[in-house]
């Protein structure tokens, strides 16, 4: 099966809508939201947009399929300044090395663990002290939270 049209598997699914569940729990709302094109990355901002009240419309860009850092970057300098939150939903390796790029700060553990794998629907949110993505560079950001299935499996027991 070509890559691109490859779908989600349940666990991702379930995976995707309980990140979705953290993301309203906690009021982490994003104001625009990049998707890659692939089929599975489409699927798992459809299962996590439903607990977001009300869902950000999506943008599907092209370019963050098997995107290179600089490319992620590049897709992100792009978005507009009225955008003060932003979503990435992607692919690794590019999401991983971008956010290990962009962070100069933050909690050492959670960079620690962000360093030895990204996991499928990991989320990691940064925090930059500019309004204009456009002045986005390495190591402007801090880490603010780095949460994913596994976490939020260990914090319910």
């Amino acid at each position: 099966m070509d890559d691109l049209a490859r779908a989600l598997v349940e666990r991702g699914r379930k995976d995707a809508g309980r990140i979705g569940a953290f993301m309203a729990a906690h009021a982490l709302m994003p104001d625009r939201v990049l998707v890659s094109p692939a089929a599975r990355t489409q699927e798992s901002w459809k299962y996590l947009s439903v607990a977001l009240k009300p869902a950000p419309a999506a943008t599907t860009v092209e370019r963050l399929y098997d995107a290179t850092p600089h490319a992620i970057l590049a897709a992100i300098k792009d978005v507009p300044a009225s955008a003060h939150t932003l979503m990435v939903v992607g692919h690794n390796p590019g999401l991983q090395e971008v956010a290990l790029m962009l962070i100069a700060s933050g909690d050492i553990e959670a960079r620690e663990r962000l360093h030895e794998k990204l996991p499928t629907a990991g989320l990691v949110i940064i925090d930059f002290a500019f309004d204009d993505w456009g002045k986005l560079h390495p190591e402007s950001g801090r880490l603010e939270r780095f949460v994913s299935p596994k976490t939020l499996d260990a914090a319910a027991h």
